[in-house]
C-alpha cells in the first residue's frame, strides 16, 4: 500500500462530528513500515488529537522514532498543511528534507518538505 492510500483510508475512519472536516495522516518509518492516523474531535474542544499526531504515536508505538516521509489527505479545496503543532511533532521525529505530500481527496497535491512547513523549527540544541 503506498503513502497516499494509506492516508485517504484511515481518514475514512476519522471521528469529526463537530466540524465535519475529516483528515487522514501517514508517516514511513526508517524501517519502511507505514503508520496512519486520523483526526479524533472531542466535544471538549480542543482535547481532540490530529491525525499527524496519531500517525506519529503508532509509529513511536511500533518501537520507531524517524519518519522518512509524510502524507496528509483531507477533504478540502486545497491541500491542507498539518498545524503548528503538528509541523512540530513531525520536525521532532523528521529530517528537515523529509519529503511531506499534501493531498485532497479529489487527487490535488502539493509536494513540500518538513523544513518548508517549519522554517526555524525550535530544537534540542536551543535547549542547551
Amino acid at each position: 500500500m503506498s503513502l497516499i492510500d494509506a492516508a485517504r483510508r484511515v481518514r475514512e475512519a476519522a471521528y469529526a462530528p463537530y466540524s465535519g472536516f475529516k483528515v487522514g495522516a501517514a508517516v514511513r518509518g526508517a524501517s519502511g513500515a507505514i503508520y496512519a492516523g486520523c483526526n479524533v474531535e472531542n466535544v471538549a474542544y480542543p482535547e481532540g488529537t490530529c491525525a499527524e499526531a496519531g500517525a506519529i504515536a503508532a509509529m513511536v508505538a511500533a518501537g520507531e522514532t524517524e519518519i522518512t516521509e509524510v502524507c496528509v489527505i483531507a477533504g478540502s479545496a486545497r491541500p491542507t498543511p498539518p498545524c503548528g503543532g503538528c509541523r512540530q511533532k513531525l520536525a521532532e521525529f523528521a529530517r528537515g528534507e523529509t519529503p511531506v505530500l499534501l493531498a485532497t481527496v479529489d487527487g490535488e497535491t502539493l509536494a513540500t518538505t518538513v523544513a518548508e512547513l517549519l522554517p526555524g523549527r525550535f530544537e534540542v540544541g536551543h535547549m542547551g
